[in-house]
């Protein structure tokens, strides 16, 4: 017992030690530059809003399945590429287009994309997962792979190799100009779709009847099903809010960078990382985590003291997932899975 309290209390003074250098490396950097600071704490903050939404679609469905749904980030590059299709070709909205038609167009395109994507999502999981429900975990997972690499294949044959973008439909001036400090409409978009659907998911899933019935499944399936609780219904609607998170995500995405078949591979194991670091099957820790890898990204890439730079920004997000696995597994808020993870 002894030598496993050692143990313990010399992994736990390593993780202090290196949160502690990184508190001061963040200090020393907002003494030397508080405006630029600030600036770039906004574009982390817009960034992991993004990886929220994504994430969260992960830690659904783990919490109900304790399935990581790898087509999930595949799912999201898909609506992207279709919301690119609807804006431009079908809607043709363009910079020259009035704010009202732009903010019509959008939500028209927001409401098109998240329906018809929660409905795909859906369908896989009828058609992938759900035949393999009491099979040994490994085969849900190898398939999770499996469609994975389907829905980035379909992607690449609807829309080839290139990148796709839209205009820039929102106005790129400051909502935010204080001093030094800056942040345009474009970035503030991303916050004002963002939230409101965060809003309601939290309510939804406390509140209503559905949403108890998710956290039923999640705690204990064989339980839910003799209560009453149809589990196969109550996957489906998980699977079918993960789509629709997937497709505002994809459009908001869209909004801000380019877009092509394979980009769900980076970011999607980048919202992996985000919802494990904040505790995977706790919904306010996936977001909580992708701000956290949002900030960091941010920094790397954007302050000027002792930072490596975008090339290691890989290298440092992923080595954060593997630095949580080694200190906190359970993650940032303590949310134990079934797993013991």
């Amino acid at each position: 017992m002894l030598p496993r309290l050692r143990g313990a209390r010399v992994t736990d003074l390593i993780g202090l030690t290196l949160l502690g250098l990184l508190l001061i490396w963040l200090a020393v950097n907002f003494v030397k530059g508080p405006a630029a600071f600030i600036d770039i704490s906004l574009i982390g903050l817009t960034n992991g809003t993004i990886y929220g939404v994504v994430a969260l679609g992960y830690t659904l469905v783990y919490g109900i399945l304790q399935l990581i749904n790898f087509a999930h980030g595949d799912v999201f590059a898909l609506s992207g590429l279709v919301a690119s299709t609807v804006i431009v070709s079908v809607l043709g909205l363009d910079e020259g287009s009035s704010a009202l038609v732009i903010i019509g167009g959008l939500a028209v395109t927001l409401v098109v994309i998240m329906v018809g994507f929660s409905l795909f999502n859906a369908s896989i999981e009828r058609v992938a997962y759900r035949p393999l429900r009491n099979a040994p975990r490994l085969a849900p997972l190898i398939t999770a792979v499996g469609m994975s690499f389907v829905v980035e294949n379909i992607s690449l044959a609807l829309y080839g190799v290139n990148y796709r973008t839209v205009p820039n439909l929102i106005s790129h001036s400051d909502v935010i100009h204080i001093g030094g400090i800056t942040y345009s409409w474009s970035k503030a978009s991303v916050l004002i779709i963002v939230i409101p659907l965060l809003v309601v998911l939290s309510w939804f899933v406390r509140s209503t009847k559905q949403g108890k019935a998710m956290r039923a499944v999640a705690q204990d399936t064989e339980a839910s099903a003799m209560m009453g609780i149809d589990v196969d219904h109550t996957i489906a609607v998980t699977f079918l809010i993960a789509g629709a998170l997937a497709g505002a995500a994809g459009i908001v995405y869209l909004m801000q960078f380019n877009m092509r078949f394979d980009t769900g591979f980076e970011l999607g194991l980048i919202a992996f990382t985000a919802a494990v670091l904040g505790g995977i099957g706790n919904l306010s820790g996936a977001v909580l985590g992708a701000l956290c890898i949002g900030f960091i990204q941010a920094f790397n890439e954007g302050l000027g003291w002792f930072a490596p730079g975008s090339d290691w920004t890989r290298s440092m997000v992923f080595g954060i997932l593997i630095l949580v696995l080694v200190f906190r597994p359970e993650g940032i808020l303590g949310e134990q899975t079934p797993e013991g993870a």
